[in-house]
């Protein structure tokens, strides 16, 4: 693992753009901050992959590895197909004897240079140089061999169909669901002799293989020095893929594929930009600002798509379609930060989903959309919450009336149990009529059909995730005039009351019977992963999770000081176990401060709570522990599973000093801002202005504030302030001003039930 060291410097330095390029950067740009390899090591489950592609495309590529520690990749990768997903198809260069190849490459890292639009790795086993990279629906490889035998291309079915003709190779793959993706493949030189491989051997009288993992293999002559290959790729046809490779990647260039794709990701991270002496927080500023441009992904192909929500190729009628999105994962953060930075491209991923909508039976709002579908993952349906929160920003690219027949249909027809994509049962009429969904009592068998073996039935999380839907629902309809809607499911929002237990002040499951199951401890009841009482969080996180009406639980829980009291408290109280025992029933908890997790979504607005009981100053000080402990530039560096911005929305935007604690209130909580100044392109010419007077990278607290010019003593501000352009001005010291908005009016807005 000789270089490895400098490997990781090159991540982080700016360098000459690539061998042969003549203009070195003086300067760097936003992209020479992007460190793909953040967070390759996982902490217990899923590691954040260095992924390289464009801005939201259909072609993603990484090497397909465990973790950064993995010494195989499954060949070198050509596409994707969905956020984690492995490679459809593969690609291994061999020089050797061919009874020696393998589905796996041993690989050493050695020489790896892993950009987001750009990836270069040595396979020293064999000497051999690999170069790649993307364009939207198609990707260029340079292979350079160093040895004077044969050289080969294997290709892998996975599970399809792979056919070769001079030098071409084309085939599909089958995914889930009656999904297929299409390859069409080039190289520079036609093979000597090309087939499919069986036992060592190439039969070129059989120009085509098929099943499982079945290999196509082309032969090169002795000596050959260096194979290029272009490539398209499509959901719809062969001929597809071959028309986005021509209309993208016209002849084998591949430094100018990679200066393409550099310029284009510069356009996209440089819509925010920000100044600092802080070098480490850039890197981890941009990183996240790219993570959270992998999905959706665009499937338009010359104004055509296929969806698997129907099995068809539709028209797109000029409005790209998107998908690969888990909702549950986004919604809190990175669908509100596209609002901002990229409007039209989110009204397009809304329209997206009412067309999903239209396309499936049920003609439910789906929940987690996929390249093959929508898998009904996770609880809840939160793609409400991204239509009213989108709608109450001020995008009306969409028809509200149809969302709304969708997101209804979703919420009441459909179970809410989770992973389910049953229509409702007994327990979502329970739901309907008393308010929660009912815990099932330790030791009792289940009986309901709809609810998933493994899953359970999450009651609070189901709870309190539905009753925030229901306060999104209520919200649509009356923007839409519905007043006797907009009041049934607005009352009915308030119902995570039914869940509360006075006693304890901790949101507690029940049983049918309205009974609080006991005994129950709210870090370690309900099984593995807390999936029999709340989900993959325990009762700790939970407990604030009411996004819709902040202040009402401030109240519950005993008024302003004894909010605070009980958010320092979750801190404070320790795992309760050996860190052995308390990750093997709750993986997903990870980024432990005390009981709270910063590894998983449902934590994201916690720290930001301390706005809504007049002690803002608290806020500044945990967000910045938080960005500090947990997000990092290193291997480890981000703390639990990184959904394509799931989490990393939450460092952008706390990186910049706010954050959007409810969906659907067109508001901003203040935190602390970790540069001196932030610049955001809100189009139209237009930026709105983060800027830190007295600034040090140790200056975390706010002694005053304007807005505008104006003195500004609230800890919020409106969507509208920020799409109106102008500045945010905070002046910072190392000690906290503890009166700065403090008072009851200087509190962030929460729900309030419409007068009678």
């Amino acid at each position: 693992m000789k270089k490895l060291f400098y490997t990781l410097l090159n991540c982080i330095l700016p360098f000459a753009f690539l061998a042969g390029t003549a203009d070195a950067q003086t300067k760097k740009q936003p992209v020479d901050y992007v460190n793909p390899y953040i967070g390759n090591i996982s902490h217990l489950l899923v590691p954040t992959y260095p992924t390289v592609h464009l801005p939201n495309s259909l072609l993603r590529v990484y090497p397909e590895r465990d973790n950064f520690t993995a010494n195989t990749i499954h060949g070198l990768p050509l596409v994707i197909t969905s956020h984690r997903g492995s490679s459809a198809f593969n690609l291994s260069p061999f020089q050797g004897d061919l009874k020696n190849t393998s589905p796996t490459i041993a690989y050493g890292y050695d020489n790896e240079i892993i950009k987001p639009y750009y990836y270069e790795v040595d396979l020293d086993d064999y000497g051999i140089n690999v170069r790649f990279a993307p364009a939207h629906q198609s990707g260029i490889y340079d292979i350079s061999f160093s040895k004077s035998g044969p050289a080969y291309l294997i290709m892998n079915t996975r599970n399809g169909e792979l056919s070769v003709k001079e030098n071409v190779v084309s085939g599909f793959q089958k995914l889930g669901n009656n999904t297929r993706v299409y390859i069409y493949f080039q190289t520079d030189l036609s093979p000597l002799e090309a087939g499919k491989q069986k036992n060592g051997q190439i039969d070129s009288k059989d120009q085509s293989t098929s099943g499982q993992n079945a290999y196509l293999t082309l032969k090169y002559p002795a000596g050959t020095k260096k194979i290029r290959a272009r490539y398209g790729i499509s959901f719809i046809s062969v001929e597809q893929a071959k028309r986005n490779l021509n209309r993208e990647i016209r002849d084998y260039e591949l430094d100018k594929v990679a200066q393409n794709g550099r310029n284009i990701w510069n356009q996209t991270l440089g819509k925010i930009a920000v100044e600092g002496t802080d070098e480490t927080a850039k890197i981890i500023f941009y990183t996240s600002l790219y993570r959270t441009y992998e999905r959706m992904i665009s499937l338009s192909e010359d104004g055509q798509y296929f969806s698997a929500f129907d099995g068809k190729v539709h028209n797109d009628n000029g409005t790209p379609f998107f998908t690969d999105d888990w909702i549950w994962d986004t919604y809190r953060a990175t669908h509100p930060l596209r609002v901002i930075i990229e409007p039209k491209m989110e009204g397009d991923m809304i329209n997206s989903y009412l067309r999903m909508a239209q396309q499936m039976n049920d003609h439910w709002m789906p929940t987690f959309p996929e390249v093959t579908g929508d898998s009904r993952r996770m609880n809840s349906n939160h793609g409400v919450a991204t239509i009213i929160d989108a709608y109450n920003k001020g995008l009306r690219s969409f028809n509200l009336e149809e969302a709304y027949q969708y997101c209804k249909a979703g919420i009441t027809e459909k179970t809410l149990s989770p992973w389910s994509s049953k229509k409702a049962g007994v327990l979502d009429q329970f739901f309907k009529d008393k308010g929660y969904f009912p815990a099932l009592p330790p030791g009792e068998k289940e009986t309901a059909p709809e609810v998933h073996g493994f899953e359970k039935r999450q009651p609070i999380a189901v709870t309190l995730g539905t009753v925030y839907d229901e306060w999104c629902l209520g919200n649509i309809a009356g923007q839409l005039g519905k007043t006797d809607e907009a009041k049934y499911f607005l009352e009915k929002s308030k119902s995570y009351h039914t869940v509360f237990n006075p006693d304890t002040k901790f949101f507690h499951p029940k049983d049918i019977d309205g009974k609080f199951i006991q005994p129950l401890d709210y870090r370690f009841s309900g099984g593995l992963g807390a999936r029999e009482t709340y989900d993959e969080n325990n009762g700790w996180l939970y407990r604030w999770d009411v996004l819709h009406n902040i202040g009402d639980l401030v109240d519950m829980i005993g008024g302003k000081q004894a909010f605070v009291d009980e958010l320092e408290k979750m801190y404070d109280t320790p795992l309760g176990k050996s860190r052995f025992d308390f990750y093997s029933q709750l993986p997903d908890h990870t980024g432990n401060v005390g009981q709270f997790s910063m590894g998983n979504e449902p934590a994201m607005h916690i720290p930001y709570l301390y706005n809504y009981a007049g002690q803002p100053w608290r806020t500044q000080k945990r967000v910045r522990s938080l960005l500090t402990q947990w997000f990092r530039n290193d291997l480890m560096g981000i703390p639990g599973d990184e959904d394509g911005g799931g989490l990393t929305s939450f460092v952008v935007f706390s990186q910049m000093g706010f954050y959007p604690i409810t969906p659907g209130i067109p508001m901003y909580v203040i935190g602390s801002p970790t540069f001196s100044n932030v610049k955001l392109d809100i189009g139209n010419g237009k930026k709105f202005e983060v800027t830190c007077l007295n600034y040090a990278p140790e200056n975390k607290y706010i002694q005053s504030a304007k807005l505008n010019g104006q003195v500004w003593n609230k800890s919020w501000f409106s969507h509208e302030d920020l799409m109106k352009g102008g500045k945010l001005e905070l002046t910072m010291g190392k000690r906290p001003n503890k009166l700065w908005a403090s008072e009851e009016s200087s509190i962030p807005p929460s729900f309030k039930m419409p007068a009678k």
